[in-house]
């Protein structure tokens, strides 16, 4: 599943070919993909220009000029692209939103755990309410952290991973950064002191803004339609590596899971 850098690598990559766009028309070629995609999307998105691409967590909204969005989940195998009015369409093409640009934004999902929905202007979709701060922005430090893990007896790898204290640290990011801040995933989030949260905040920052920067969603990537982004070769020290020398110490990683996820990480360096 695309982790927060692969989303926000992809806003960046359409921005500049749909902000500012008029809608021409929304061709939806079947009622639903996670879930049925809401009768507005078709009724009161043409007409609208797209004031801007923006990333909420894990999701993607195409604000309008009118206050309302379009809501967008590129789910397990999702991916957007913008092409040519008259590019083809494969089987798995199942939305295009075309553009006064002449062309289209194109949503393919070969396996449905995407979704296309509805925010009406002045609304919050239910999608995102109740979900942490960013964490890349200010509101996202080790205080917050410490302040919310007070009293937690979970793993704190399955507390950094929960949407309502922080958005988008999925696994990878999460066992990644707890090796970086040096952390036991196991370690009880209440027992972990305020200062290993500071290193832990700065390592999640790092880690996702290096990710970032890598991109390896070039801009020929969205306008090719032959091809689907690519995402940045990970760098990884732990994750999927359980079993394999500790890339620090030399010492064996374990692995178990945590919170229904397999989590690796170093006995000797993560306390």
């Amino acid at each position: 599943m695309p982790e927060l850098p692969e989303v926000e690598t992809t806003r960046r990559g359409l921005a500049p070919h749909v902000e500012g766009r008029r809608v021409t028309a929304v061709t939806l070629r079947r009622p639903d993909l996670r879930w049925p995609i809401p009768p507005e999307v078709a009724r009161e998105l043409p007409g609208r220009r797209i004031a801007a691409v923006r990333r909420r967590a894990k999701y993607l909204l195409l604000d309008t000029d009118a206050g309302d969005s379009a809501l967008l989940h590129l789910g397990m195998s999702g991916m957007l692209r913008v092409l040519p009015s008259g590019t083809p369409v494969n089987v798995h093409d199942h939305v295009d939103i075309g553009l006064d640009s002449g062309r289209v934004l194109r949503f393919t999902d070969p396996r449905r755990f995407g979704c296309l929905l509805w925010q009406p202007a002045g609304t919050v979709h239910e999608l995102l309410q109740g979900l942490g701060p960013e964490p890349l922005s200010g509101d996202f430090d080790g205080d917050w952290l410490y302040a919310r893990s007070r009293g937690r007896s979970a793993p704190v790898k399955a507390f950094l991973m929960d949407q309502r204290i922080v958005v988008g640290v999925g696994n990878i990011y999460a066992a990644e950064s707890l090796f970086r801040a040096g952390i036991s995933p196991l370690r009880a989030a209440g027992k972990v002191s305020r200062a290993r949260y500071v290193a832990l905040a700065d390592a999640v920052k790092e880690i996702l803004v290096h990710a970032i920067t890598r991109g390896g969603t070039t801009l020929r990537d969205f306008l090719n339609p032959d091809g689907a982004p690519g995402y940045f070769e990970q760098e990884l020290s732990v994750y999927g590596r359980g079993g394999l020398p500790c890339p620090a110490c030399g010492s064996v990683l374990r692995e178990a899971s945590i919170g229904q996820r397999t989590s690796a990480w170093c006995p000797r360096c993560q306390r």
